[in-house]
């Protein structure tokens, strides 16, 4: 019997989905709407207040941290819906960043202890004081912020 170029193809493909892939690549995305801050810290989380106004200038400045030296693109994706290249694998998968509802359950003070305390349960380690300062953090934030405007 001769098998053609063809078929090979779906021989390798067959098999690769079989053995390499039997799981999801990815998890969902944990519970949006769930605090992450502790109890005993969301009154002072919550009364954080970014000290940057959302203009465009700010919005640009996070975009930037954010693709660059926060490296978050790397776990959140290039538009902030979760799917980067770090993502594959990891259960909960990253934030959806352009999730409205969970932006209006958030303050950015909740986001801001996140950044600076990672989250439990999750991939998302500490950032601020390691990898970013603190007012790069709140500019980053902006940035997050603005995609749930972006049309996603």
């Amino acid at each position: 019997m001769h098998v053609g170029y063809g078929m090979w193809q779906k021989v390798v493909v067959s098999v690769f989905l079989v053995l390499v892939l039997p799981a999801p690549l990815t998890a969902a995305e944990r519970d949006p709407l769930q605090p992450r801050v502790p109890k005993q810290e969301m009154d002072a989380a919550k009364a954080m207040t970014n000290p940057f106004p959302a203009t465009p200038e700010n919005i640009a400045k996070g975009d930037g941290l954010y693709h660059g030296k926060g490296t978050c693109f790397v776990c959140h994706g290039q538009t902030g819906v979760g799917d980067g290249s770090a993502s594959v694998g990891l259960d909960p998968s990253p934030r959806n960043f352009t999730n409205a509802a969970f932006h209006r359950a958030r303050t950015d003070g909740e986001l801001m202890w996140v950044l600076k305390n990672g989250s439990a349960g999750t991939a998302m380690v500490p950032l601020v004081g390691s990898v970013i300062n603190e007012e790069e953090a709140w500019l980053i934030l902006l940035y997050e912020r603005s995609l749930t405007h972006s049309g996603s």
